[in-house]
């Protein structure tokens, strides 16, 4: 990637995590809490979310090193005891950004699918259209997002969807994991997160059929 890709690449990224954090706000304000809106939160303006490390430092970074951004937003808050119903609108909150993400997915893999019926070439690996640079970006990006947010590691969203399906007994080892979760979110962020690549792999190309 030169410069431009690379700016594309980042920009993507950022607007990707901003619209995963504002589901989550949203959904929140559906079961009854509104910290997110009396936060000036729920809004799409990508500097309201930026995450000085998360969202610009780390994803330069990578890019740099691996050729390869990631990264995060500041979370939106919420207050789960406003939540009309605590367990299952926890659920929802936390599940709005992976479901946020897919769905960005899956409208542009459509596109993809149907980017020869609106005048573009069809793809060719050779010979990349800047339509499917920009658009593959998109999907592979917000697969993983959702994907790696899934992951039942706290505070991922994946652990609250996990943790408060979990029945009470479980008590002592969810605290545990929340006591050590950035620990276990480094190993498997450095030896682990592989293993998602054949995952995405898989449904990017269902999502796109190329």
């Amino acid at each position: 990637m030169n410069a431009i890709d690379a700016i594309f690449f980042i920009a993507i990224l950022i607007m990707s995590v901003v619209i995963h954090e504002v589901s989550h706000g949203y959904v929140a304000e559906y079961f009854g809490d509104d910290t997110a809106r009396r936060s000036g939160r729920l809004t799409l303006n990508p500097i309201k979310h930026l995450d000085l490390f998360g969202s610009i430092i780390l994803p330069i970074l990578l890019y740099i090193s691996a050729g390869f951004a990631f990264g995060w937003a500041k979370p939106v808050p919420y207050n789960p005891n406003n939540l009309r119903n605590k367990k299952w609108g926890t659920i929802a909150v936390a599940s709005a950004g992976v479901l946020a993400n897919f769905s960005i997915a899956i409208i542009f893999g459509i596109l993809i699918r149907f980017a020869p019926s609106f005048g573009i070439p069809p793809y060719n690996p050779t010979m990349i259209h800047p339509f499917y640079a920009i658009v593959t970006n998109i999907v592979i990006l917000n697969i993983a997002l959702g994907l790696f947010n899934l992951v039942p590691i706290p505070p991922l969203d994946g652990s609250k969807i996990l943790f408060n399906l979990l029945p009470k007994s479980f008590f002592n080892l969810i605290e545990f994991f929340e006591r050590y979760s950035l620990i276990f979110l480094v190993i498997f962020i450095f030896f682990f997160s592989s293993f998602l690549y054949p995952l995405l792999i898989s449904i990017f190309h269902i999502i796109t059929g190329i």
